[in-house]
């Protein structure tokens, strides 16, 4: 942080702590307006192009990883306000302190960037206690999340821990065509979550067997609409596949920004919960579609339909609509991060919202529109049939674990936002 504002208001910080103790206590009301924008959303924002700028050659769950702690350390931060200053521009102060310093250790190479977004909330707070206060107080719960999230786990070298392939067999995933590439994510299952117990707390019943109805009838399913060259997928389904082909986090990290603007009238904590809890409930889901994942490594349905299984005879020459990825079946992460964030955002912003629009990276010229966070689930289980990389029980599957991850986040949110 170099601008001298920035430098004086933390450099003061520590005399003025001690001065006033910190006590938590009721704050003084806010002061009216200032004119000011959304510090939350500025700040999603910046979070947001942070974390593009950081490159698709992290994991998901790498990039799930700094939306979570950045905004847990702003929810610590926003739990009490010193008595006799101002409660907006301590917080204020406090929240873009402390997303700033999370996101500047996470990802060095933007701190230019950061640091101008800093210097621009501090610059519509007026000066004095409450601001250096504020701004203390995020840095501290950075640093203090950082230092506890230490050795987690979800780095990408530890994510992508190698996986030794079991000898082919029916049902038994092995690396799928062009590339036949090594599995990836084994190592997600291995990782420290944010608030479930374990991996495998909410592990799921192992999948139907290949020769089962349902696994042949959902086989069918994938070859008939998934195909390549599909003569019975519509205009429409091919969009809507290749729509949902984008990353997860990507696609919903606009949903997430409509959720928190519709929450604007809420406490400026409130809206940092929101965010903060959305995230780490999305990191902890990944961690235990791992878990399924490699508990029961499903052969994906390009293996399947080139094997030939019961009434579906082999077709060597079948190829799905896009590529599919390096990891097993069952469940499908796309949809259990579907069900999860369906589940936070209905609990904290309600079912419904405003009508909103969707574009993805995956399918230019596509705008989708939705008034519901549940039109999204219903996509993605379609979606992943249609571009022929998952059976239609696999995505079930995802949405009822992610579904379940999400609850229990819930129910033990408020462990995130205790002080340490």
């Amino acid at each position: 942080m170099n601008s001298p504002k920035t430098r004086v208001a933390l450099a003061a910080s520590t005399a003025l702590l001690v001065a006033s103790g910190a006590a938590p206590s009721v704050a003084a009301a806010p002061a009216p307006g200032h004119g000011r924008t959304s510090v939350a959303l500025a700040w999603y924002d910046t979070t947001a192009d942070t974390v593009a700028a950081a490159g698709s050659s992290l994991p998901p769950v790498t990039n799930s990883r700094t939306w979570a702690v950045s905004w847990i350390a702003a929810a610590r931060a926003l739990r009490h306000v010193p008595s006799g200053v101002d409660r907006r521009d301590y917080q204020d102060a406090a929240l873009a302190a402390a997303v700033h310093r999370a996101l500047v250790e996470l990802v060095p190479t933007r701190a230019p960037e950061l640091d101008a977004a800093l210097q621009q909330t501090l610059d519509q707070t007026p000066d004095g206690p409450a601001e250096t206060l504020g701004a203390a107080a995020g840095e501290r719960r950075a640093l203090e999340v950082l230092h506890d999230r230490e050795g987690d786990g979800l780095d990408a070298a530890s994510v992508n821990a190698p996986f030794t392939v079991p000898p082919a067999a029916p049902g038994v995933w092995q690396p799928t065509p062009p590339a036949f590439a090594p599995a990836i994510q084994n190592g997600t299952r291995f990782a420290r979550p944010f608030l479930l117990k374990s991996a495998g707390q909410f592990r799921l019943p192992a999948p139907p067997a290949p020769t089962s109805k349902r696994y042949r009838t959902d086989l069918k399913e994938v070859r008939d609409f998934g195909e390549l060259n599909s003569t019975v997928r519509t205009a429409r389904q091919t969009d809507t596949a290749n729509f949902w082909f984008d990353s997860s986090l990507t696609l919903w990290t606009k949903p997430i920004r409509v959720a928190l603007a519709a929450t604007s009238h809420q406490p400026l904590r409130k809206q940092a919960e929101l965010v903060a809890l959305a995230n780490a409930t999305l990191v902890d889901t990944q961690i235990a579609t791992s878990d399924g994942k490699y508990t029961y490594p499903l052969w994906r349905p390009v293996t399947a339909i080139r094997t030939g299984v019961g009434e579906v005879p082999a077709d060597p020459s079948w190829n799905p609509l896009h590529t599919t990825p390096a990891h097993p079946d069952y469940p499908s992460g796309h949809n259990t991060y579907a069900g999860a964030a369906e589940t936070v955002l209905t609990a904290l912003a309600g079912p419904r919202t405003a009508p909103f629009t969707l574009t993805s990276g995956t399918a230019p010229g596509v705008v989708r529109t939705y008034t519901a966070w549940h039109q999204l689930t219903l996509e993605n289980m379609d979606a992943r049939v249609w571009l022929g990389i998952h059976t239609r029980l696999a995505d079930e599957a995802g949405v009822t674990l992610g579904t379940d991850v999400a609850r229990y986040g819930l129910n033990h949110a408020q462990a995130l936002f205790q002080e340490h």
